[in-house]
């Protein structure tokens, strides 16, 4: 069964980091693409980031590109996201994403129904 599992959410004021990581266990087979999706209340949940495992390719919402980076440690199985200059904007419950299908771009954003696997979500705050 496969498990992801959030965390390094908080709550910080406007400007600062936060390292959001997602352990993956349960894979039998190629993961081929992992993003970070966020939802914040009363809105749709969105993507923000994601990685082609194999190398390469990444996504990033206009929103947060050039403040997040999107990262992974295949020897770990771990996904991270590197969120800097934070902004009130960016509050939300931050979940991490797994198994898309080969057929996909990971590069080009990507809907919730590409992805197979959810983690639990982990709350981001950011105050003014």
């Amino acid at each position: 069964q496969v498990q992801l599992v959030e965390s390094g959410g908080g709550s910080v004021q406007a400007g600062g980091s936060l390292r959001l990581s997602c352990a993956a266990s349960g894979y039998r087979y190629s993961r081929y693409c992992m993003g970070w999706f966020r939802q914040a209340p009363g809105k749709e949940r969105e993507e923000v980031a994601a990685i082609y495992t194999g190398g390469g390719s990444t996504y990033y919402a206009d929103s947060v590109k050039g403040r997040f980076t999107i990262s992974q440690d295949n020897a770990k199985n771990t996904l991270y996201l590197q969120m800097n200059s934070l902004k009130p904007e960016d509050t939300a419950m931050y979940y991490c994403a797994a198994d898309c299908p080969p057929w996909v771009d990971p590069s080009q954003v990507l809907r919730v129904a590409d992805f197979g696997y959810w983690g639990q979500g982990t709350q981001v705050t950011v105050s003014s």
